[in-house]
């Protein structure tokens, strides 16, 4: 019977759990995202053909300027990182500069601080430095002119990698001076693979389902995935698919397809009950309820193809309409009428 030991082992007992909630607590205060962000490029999960190419790169020591291109959470940063280490080794800091564009975008930034950088000799004996310029689509047009210039001018001694979320933003004389890396969604697979991966370091139990509801809530957004997995552990060990969603501010695909049946079924004052009664217990703002509620609109296996084709008109409007300041509770109101008429 697993009875523990008293007298003196009590208190090494006490300890033994002071410390194994001290460790839960430090585990806990920092940000799982970093700490198990991929050290090499060798390490990255997804993205195989990116991963190629750059582990190419990383064994040459040599690369030339490098855009990488693609939504939020899928391995750019990381990737700029990786292959940084790979290059330089412990000493990497000292000839890598690392700006985020979106809060030093204008001309002076990339004038003084890019240019005074890539015009110094690199550390160390190193070939040349790294200058990585995230979210470089919000530069604005004449930074983007100053810093295509420095390209040019100081391309024997500097490297440049630019991430941004859509390629269209950057200009083309720019564009043209990089190998351009396009990053998609990463597939469920992978993004699943990697919290299973994360929670077995963590020492997490995860429930039937809790890995399929992070998968659905991430869209491919493996930064979003883990987060939501440090979320829900922070208030229990053993994650379950209900505690992921409630702490995600997601409503699980059976609590919209309800709202959707009520709709059809039980008409507007029940249909605006059970609205009411998603958005309190997941935490939803309005836009939030409209695009899940559009996700999950063509897995509704009840409604017809020309129900969901009005539908979706419909809430491409609502969402129009609350983006630009129209009240939360009579726009979502007239959604649930409106589709309690389209599904009569």
């Amino acid at each position: 019977m697993g009875v523990f030991p008293l007298a003196n082992d009590g208190v090494q007992s006490d300890a033994n759990v002071e410390g194994g909630s001290s460790t839960r607590a430090k585990s806990m205060s920092e940000l799982w995202v970093e700490k198990h962000r991929p050290q090499s490029v060798a390490q990255i999960k997804g993205q195989a053909a990116v991963v190629q190419r750059l582990g190419t790169y990383a064994g040459n020591k040599n690369f030339p300027h490098l855009l990488f291109a693609g939504p939020p959470g899928t391995g750019k940063t990381t990737a700029a990182m990786a292959l940084t280490k790979d290059i330089f080794g412990p000493e990497f800091r000292q000839n890598l500069l690392e700006m985020n564009a979106s809060d030093e975008r204008k001309l002076e930034s990339i004038r003084t601080k890019v240019k005074q950088f890539a015009r110094t000799q690199p550390y160390g004996g190193a070939a040349f430095k790294i200058i990585f310029l995230d979210e470089a689509d919000a530069l604005t047009h004449d930074a983007q002119g100053a810093l295509r210039r420095i390209m040019e001018q100081y391309a024997e001694t500097c490297r440049f990698i630019l991430s941004c979320n859509y390629s269209s933003k950057i200009i083309e004389p720019i564009q043209s001076r990089c190998a351009v890396f396009r990053f998609r969604p990463l597939a469920d697979a992978d993004v699943a693979a990697q919290i299973q991966h994360v929670a077995e370091l963590e020492r997490l139990t995860l429930e039937d389902g809790a890995v399929e509801a992070l998968t659905r809530i991430s869209q491919g957004d493996l930064r979003k995935a883990l987060t939501a997995l440090q979320v829900a552990a922070a208030l229990n060990t053993t994650v379950s698919r209900s505690l992921v969603y409630e702490t995600s501010a997601t409503a699980p695909p059976e609590a919209l397809h309800q709202y959707l049946m009520a709709c059809r079924d039980d008409g507007f004052h029940v249909a605006r009950r059970r609205l009411r009664e998603v958005l309190d217990q997941f935490g939803l703002a309005g836009t939030d309820f409209v695009n899940q509620l559009h996700r999950e609109l063509y897995s509704a296996d009840f409604l017809t193809e020309p129900a969901k084709l009005s539908l979706t008109e419909w809430m491409a409007e609502i969402d129009y309409r609350l983006v630009e300041g129209g009240g939360e509770q009579i726009q979502l109101d007239a959604l649930t009428a409106q589709i309690v008429t389209l599904l009569k």
